[in-house]
């Protein structure tokens, strides 16, 4: 039986499965492992893969940042991270050393973006923005059935935010500190402000209507800039339930009837594919490079 294979590559952890090339939703096997420097945990990727000969294609969806232009000479590198290990790492060449079969090499937030767009909460169009909210902030998007990129691939999570007037936080990302959406808007900014992870936030606390807010704006950008028929949001902080039809709320107000757009209830929604958005993505990509 022909497989594909799939590489979920967090700042976390790594997660990695296989999947029959015809269904490709039924999953053999997936194992995860936490991410260490760049040589032990791609050993750790490939010991499991050992385990099955007949992988026809591997998708591969990456923390960032990395090099996805193909005529560059550190195409399917990651570039520079404060991931220890990580940083000028040729991922796709260690993957082609081991075993040379076709790789789909793109950023984490892409594959599951495509994932949503397949057999997610985006099949029915085919202009979407896919956010993920969670350790860190970063957006895959799909323009007429086409990822969206030029030098390099987006890094919508560093758009410049303004500040809620009741939030008075330092930010947390090292470049950009209080003036990007990931710095205001990821779970670490989120309990960092407040002392508590966003779990342990009751739904009627602040840091909800600050969340929103946030999130809301960068809808609003997303919108004026992209013109998406869809925006899906997924990653650990969505999960909250009371969150999106806030974040629905605020983006009314902040755009202001500026622009037309669809129905709230279908533009602005959760993940389909819940946390299987990222392998899904992997396979649905490795099994392109295949073709029919």
């Amino acid at each position: 039986m022909a497989l594909l294979g799939a590489i979920e590559a967090g700042g976390t952890k790594f997660v990695v499965a296989v999947a029959p090339v015809e269904e490709p939703e039924s999953v053999v096997a997936c194992e995860s492992f936490p991410t260490e420097d760049g040589v032990t945990t791609i050993q750790k990727v490939q010991e499991f893969f050992d385990q099955y000969e007949d992988i026809a294609a591997i998708g591969i969806a990456s923390f960032g940042p990395i090099d996805v232009r193909t005529d560059s000479a550190t195409y399917g590198y990651v570039l520079d991270t404060p991931k220890r290990g990580w940083s000028g790492f040729d991922f796709l060449g260690a993957m082609k050393e081991w075993r040379d079969i076709p790789y789909y090499w793109t950023t984490d937030v892409n594959a599951a973006g495509w994932a949503e767009y397949v057999s997610g909460s985006a099949a029915d169009v085919d202009n979407i923005v896919y956010l993920t909210v969670g350790t860190g902030v970063g957006a895959g998007i799909i323009a007429n059935g086409q990822f969206v990129g030029g030098y390099s691939h987006p890094e919508a999570g560093h758009i410049v935010m303004a500040k809620h007037p009741q939030d008075h936080y330092a930010g947390h990302c090292p470049f950009h500190g209080d003036h990007c959406l990931e710095g205001l808007a990821a779970g670490p900014a989120m309990e960092e402000r407040w002392g508590v992870s966003a779990k342990e936030l009751p739904d009627d606390h602040l840091a909800w209507q600050i969340e929103a807010f946030y999130l809301a704006q960068a809808a609003v950008t997303y919108t004026a800039t992209l013109r998406p028929e869809r925006i899906v949001f997924g990653g650990g902080v969505p999960h909250r339930d009371i969150l999106l039809p806030m974040v629905r709320q605020s983006f009314a107000e902040q755009l202001h009837d500026y622009l037309a757009v669809p129905e709230l209830d279908n533009y602005i929604v959760s993940v389909g594919n819940g946390d299987n958005a990222g392998i899904y993505g992997c396979f649905y990509l490795a099994k392109e490079l295949l073709g029919d």
